[in-house]
């Protein structure tokens, strides 16, 4: 009996379902409709419990890229996991898990059923994570799980609140809302996009398998925070502080990619720094151009993540690349792939980033910005070039230093098939959607100097990261420690101690933050106020009368 191919079955499914939401959404888009479906589920009495869609535009063709990028992963997934075993047919079942918490989390309006999708898939990229079943992929998941479940405290918070306006229908109430209410969505906004303080847990989700890391980092998960920002986004008028937190995430990130070795977790950190490039546009005032660079980012990201994962697949699931070099010798087509995603990502002009990045840096401009929010916005565009030239060269320039690749083809397969669509979107996808969305009316005049700056900082960017690679240690340890460490997002630890005082500190004696203000801590509380007590105790009972006289005299 011949086994069912589960993978190339589901691909179609999904791929026609892209191209039905697409064409729903184009009709939407044109004549500017929307659509609030209320499904009944069940009725007690006069009591009824109904679940509600609204359709738009945005929700539309958010729901098209899902479906698109998600119907290639599976089928890149047939042959990167296997499509026959009972370990990757449960693989499939929890992507389409994945892809179902996402969407009903995109089309529903209400807070009550958003948590649904939220909360399942918190849980099912736990799943996912750990799929591998190795120590790191536990410890990575329960990173990825316990920061993602600290945003649903906000979203909880929330829902409760909301309760007293009547209903949990979000999209009735922009008006009314307390600004403490938005301020707790942002909060779980902030988790699930993966922003400062709450960094730590997207380089660990890389332990996950590559197709899905192409799918959680590129239009599912740690877009889901920029999404509902957007949705809930009205004339509020945002904290400068989170403004200032989304630009700082903007810029670590990309200093903490220029000193990894790590392939899947370079392209992590890069994730990480437009996502802070997408927060920033949404605190300025920018929801539909932030909304415009979510698109174009997933699908140059998600084909960043699957050339990778081809990368990994022919050298033995070797990620260090210093290890790699001359792959475009054995690999021309998928390098060249590779490439695009890559040039796509720097904003080289007329791919699809530079529509969405170009339009935000010189947007923000107009808004008002001190220079040090200016600086780091044009600082963090130069860097994002200077670890793309340094991954390029360390993969294509230098020489091959592991496994002679000759086994290493571009053969015609169902990998090669995912990313050359995915190439082809990333290529066109950004102008025309531009010109559907009507992002090309927007006019804006800059002096010539701040016009050829972003390309002044791409061209500089390119050079230092070519440069960079000659240069030694230069400055001191401290300095590559706090950036291989994430600025010490981790845990205020030993090598903190050592950077900011200078002096070395017994690591026994030193507990992460988490542990001293979580369980650890607590106990090594409860032990002091024990033996505190104990102390008490042992002593005379002159003591105890003069305490009870002391407590008497308080209280009076």
């Amino acid at each position: 009996m011949m086994k069912m191919n589960f993978y190339f079955t589901w691909f179609v499914i999904m791929f026609s379902f892209c191209l039905i939401f697409l064409y729903f959404g184009l009709i939407f888009l044109m004549n500017d409709f929307c659509l609030l479906v209320e499904i009944k589920l069940f009725m007690i009495n006069s009591f009824m419990v109904c679940y509600v869609i609204f359709l738009d535009s945005t929700c539309l063709v958010f729901v098209f890229v899902v479906m698109l990028i998600s119907s290639f992963v599976i089928l890149y997934s047939s042959q990167y996991m296997g499509y026959s075993s009972f370990s990757s047919i449960r693989f499939l079942f929890l992507v389409l898990l994945f892809v179902l918490s996402m969407v009903l989390m995109i089309i529903s309006p209400n807070l009550l059923s958003i948590l649904l999708g939220w909360d399942g898939l918190g849980l099912v990229s736990y799943c996912l994570v750990i799929f591998y079943s190795s120590n790191k992929s536990y410890i990575s998941g329960m990173i990825t799980c316990l920061t993602n479940r600290l945003g649903d405290i906000g979203l909880l918070i929330s829902v409760s609140w909301m309760f007293s306006y009547g209903s949990w229908h979000f999209l009735f109430y922009y008006d009314f809302f307390d600004c403490y209410i938005y301020t707790l969505v942002c909060i779980s906004c902030f988790t699930k996009s993966a922003q400062i303080p709450f960094s730590c847990w997207l380089p660990a989700a890389m332990a996950a398998p590559t197709p899905v890391s192409a799918l959680v980092h590129s239009s599912t998960l740690v877009t889901v925070g920029v999404y509902l920002l957007i949705r809930f986004y009205n004339h509020f008028d945002y904290s400068s502080y989170l403004l200032l937190l989304s630009s700082m995430t903007m810029m670590m990130s990309s200093f903490c990619a220029i000193y990894e070795f790590d392939l899947k977790k370079i392209i992590a950190f890069s994730t990480l720094s437009q996502l802070g490039l997408m927060m920033t546009s949404l605190f300025l005032g920018f929801s539909d151009m932030s909304f415009f660079h979510l698109l174009s980012h997933a699908m140059f990201k998600s084909l960043l993540f699957l050339c990778s994962g081809i990368f990994i697949y022919f050298m033995v699931d070797n990620q260090d690349i210093r290890m790699m070099g001359s792959v475009c010798v054995n690999m021309p087509f998928i390098t060249a792939c590779f490439n695009v995603s890559n040039m796509t990502l720097c904003g080289i002009p007329f791919l699809s980033g530079f529509y969405s990045k170009d339009l935000i840096v010189e947007l923000s401009v107009f808004s008002s910005l001190n220079f040090f929010i200016f600086m780091i916005i044009y600082f963090s565009v130069g860097l994002t070039v200077i670890y793309t030239a340094r991954l390029f060269f360390y993969s294509m320039v230098m020489m091959c230093k592991y496994f002679p690749m000759s086994y290493a083809d571009d053969k015609i397969d169902y990998m090669t098939i995912s990313i050359f669509f995915l190439s082809m979107f990333s290529v066109f996808f950004g102008c025309t959607l531009m010109w559907l969305m009507n992002m090309d009316l927007v006019f804006s005049v800059l002096p010539f100097y701040l016009s050829i700056l972003i390309l002044f900082m791409i061209v500089l960017g390119m050079w230092f990261g070519l440069e960079f690679l000659n240069y030694g240690y230069i400055v001191s340890m401290s300095y590559y420690m706090f950036n291989g460490y994430m600025w010490f997002m981790y845990s205020y630890m030993y090598y903190g101690y050592v950077f900011f005082y200078g002096f070395c500190i017994n690591v026994n004696t030193t507990n992460y933050w988490g542990e001293f203000y979580g369980a650890s801590g607590i106990s090594y509380f409860m032990l002091s106020l024990s033996n505190y007590f104990q102390y008490f105790f042992n002593n005379k009972f002159s003591i105890f009368m003069f305490s009870i006289i002391l407590w008497f005299v308080i209280l009076v």
